[in-house]
């Protein structure tokens, strides 16, 4: 019997080890390229409070992580834990998306399972340079937000849309430049040069959320601008105060009429 896809994503999405999860996602792309894999779905998807993950880091409450400067080495170890954090629960929230919305064009599963092998790529590239300023992913304390964000949206890809893609890798798009500066002016062009890499793929990320969002508005016959706005306000509403990236924005799906609405937040 063919595997599906939505077994194939399961079994990366549950797996515990990093270095075999990032393969896992690598290999689980080309096989639904080269049509190995069905979207043929047996079961319904189940609820997964947690993915699979290491048992380090210890997972704290993000006012429990303490401030470090990018002063010291330390300082900058612990800023790229806490972006390889981010990355790996990336994966996990694209394997989650891929396995967990049935129903949909064949698109989508090849849009959800690139983003979980360029996510994949982008822990890599931080856990490398972790390694080389003596560190290992797990050695410092991380919070679990992106991932109770999936958790509130497992029922409704509209809103998973909206609020994964659309709004919280959104907001990298609004701070990567700013950290990329910061780390140049310590004299670290090695992670800013990882950051331009992440940043320059996140746009198109952040792009595909747009774009399957919007087609879900419209499915449902619901204004896009209208309802993304309504479900930040009623969900995570201090996720747009600061400044906004426009250009990168715009790049990955926001109108500029959009944007302005966002001030009102």
């Amino acid at each position: 019997m063919t595997e599906s896809v939505f077994q194939a994503a399961l079994a990366v999405l549950e797996c515990c080890d990093v270095e075999a999860k990032c393969q896992g996602a690598g290999r689980l792309l080309k096989r639904f390229l080269a049509n190995e894999l069905t979207l043929d779905a047996a079961d319904p998807p189940k609820a997964i409070p947690e993915p699979g993950r290491p048992g380090r880091p210890e997972l704290v409450s993000p006012r429990d992580l303490p401030r470090r400067g990018l002063a010291s080495r330390e300082g900058r170890a612990a800023f790229i834990h806490a972006l390889a954090h981010i990355e790996f629960n990336a994966i996990n929230l694209a394997l989650d998306a891929a396995y967990r919305f049935r129903g949909l064009p064949w698109a989508f599963y090849r849009d959800w399972l690139t983003v979980a092998a360029e996510e994949a790529r982008h822990f890599q590239l931080l856990q490398a340079r972790l390694r080389e300023l003596g560190s290992e992913y797990g050695d410092f304390p991380a919070h679990n937000g992106l991932w109770d964000m999936a958790v509130k949206t497992d029922d409704d890809v509209l809103k998973r849309m909206a609020l994964g893609p659309r709004l919280f890798e959104a907001r990298g798009l609004d701070v990567t430049p700013g950290m990329m500066k910061r780390l140049k002016a310590v004299g670290d062009f090695e992670t800013a040069a990882c950051l331009k890499v992440i940043y320059e793929d996140e746009i198109g990320h952040v792009r595909m959320g747009s774009e399957w969002f919007v087609a879900a508005c419209r499915e449902r016959g619901v204004e896009p601008e209208a309802e993304f706005l309504r479900l930040v306000k009623a969900n995570f509403p201090r996720q747009l105060r600061g400044e906004l990236n426009h250009e990168a924005r715009l790049a990955a799906g926001f109108s500029r009429d959009e944007l302005a609405s966002f001030r009102g937040v």
